[in-house]
């Protein structure tokens, strides 16, 4: 897997990878029917680094790292993550936390927290759990899932430095 920065040249396939998952509204607190440049512009605009993951050439995932937040927030990084449907349960969205976590480290940051990780999504979970995250709260009833009506989304960090 190449995981690359992203190009301009890129941006209708990143629509591709994200627009199945923004349409179902299940993960990402985004419009449902954003448009596609809206999408992109979401995805890509105030970011530190747009990567995405490409399999035989085949782009299948994207990752943003940007600080969490400005000033005295700034040693946190933030991250966001999404795998192609096509692609899903192949490892891609491991491979793309494993990289930002190195390239977090890389630039200096020392920790990762992810600020809104909806509690249904139970697969992401798992793995960000898996991967060193732990949950270190959650909000009630803070996503309006389609399907599940008010469920709560969990802020989930990592340390990055060293032991």
């Amino acid at each position: 897997m190449l995981i690359r920065p992203i190009e301009p040249a890129d941006h209708e396939t990143l629509w591709s990878v994200m627009e199945e998952t923004i349409r179902a509204g299940e993960t990402y607190a985004a419009p449902m029917q954003m448009s596609r440049d809206d999408g992109v512009r979401w995805w890509t605009e105030g970011k530190e680094s747009v990567l995405v993951a490409e399999i035989g050439g085949q782009v299948v995932g994207t990752y943003y790292l940007k600080p969490n937040q400005l000033g005295n927030g700034s040693h946190v990084a933030n991250a966001g993550y999404l795998v192609a449907p096509f692609a899903r349960g192949q490892g891609v969205a491991k491979r793309l936390c494993e990289h930002s976590l190195s390239e977090a480290r890389h630039r200096g940051y020392l920790a990762m927290q992810f600020n809104f990780v909806v509690e249904t999504n139970e697969t992401a979970v798992r793995l960000w759990q898996r991967l060193g995250f732990q949950i270190v709260a959650t909000v009630p009833r803070a996503f309006r899932h389609p399907t599940r009506g008010l469920v709560g989304a969990h802020v989930m960090w990592q340390s990055l430095e060293a032991d």
